[in-house]
């Protein structure tokens, strides 16, 4: 049974070819309040409306046509990251390492406990809202970072870096005036309270100390 479309807080997919199994973890779900969008298919999955919001996939080893550790890969390849929870009838100790190798969050092995379901579940939406989280504060990080002019660019890393305005006046051959004002305006652009926050913010966006080279080229 898949749900109308309305605003979900979470949403739990289940991909079993069993309809009663199914029904079954959508009823244990809907003990805890959680909507489901369950599935007999992966195709089904994948063409279904996906909300944004933190999710999770219960996904069966055994479907026809493509091994739920096979559909594993295919959304990696596809950069659909949603945390899943495999369940099977006939799991063993090398399909279930190889599934949590690649990222599953548990491998839950038929007949399971409610509460195992239930705590694996909770898990998995958990880490998918953290991780929801972190590429919303990357993305807004990014935005900042392109409001930034080429020459405050080239100043940030010498900035994090920790050489004092007179060593990146020297080092980009401009006024210690001058780098004072693009000092200024970078960290106010990037929102930064402090040099130690924007250090956090440089390391979150991949930009070191030791990337930095001073282009004498750009316009000062």
């Amino acid at each position: 049974m898949t749900p109308a479309t309305k605003t979900f807080q979470s949403l739990v997919f289940v991909v079993d070819d069993d309809p009663s199994v199914r029904d079954s973890i959508e009823r244990l779900l809907g003990t805890i309040d959680l909507p489901v969008s369950a599935f007999g298919a992966p195709r089904e999955f994948l063409n279904a409306d996906r909300p944004e919001v933190p999710s999770c996939l219960v996904l069966d080893v055994r479907l026809p046509g493509i091994s739920g550790i096979d559909f594993q890969r295919e959304l990696g390849k596809a950069n659909i990251r949603i945390p899943i929870i495999f369940i099977t009838a006939h799991g063993d100790v090398p399909m279930s390492v190889k599934a949590m190798k690649a990222g599953a969050v548990e491998f839950l092995i038929k007949p399971f406990h409610d509460q195992d379901l239930l705590d694996a579940v909770q898990t998995a939406l958990e880490k998918d809202r953290l991780r929801r989280l972190s590429e919303a504060e990357i993305g807004e990080l990014h935005r900042r970072l392109r409001t930034l002019t080429p020459r405050e660019s080239q100043v940030l890393p010498l900035l994090i870096s920790g050489r004092l305005n007179k060593q990146i006046a020297a080092e980009i051959k401009a006024s210690e005036a001058t780098v004072k004002v693009h000092r200024s305006q970078l960290m106010r652009k990037m929102e930064a309270r402090s040099l130690p926050d924007l250090v956090r913010m440089a390391e979150k966006l991949g930009i070191s100390a030791a990337s930095s080279k001073a282009n004498s080229s750009l316009p000062k």
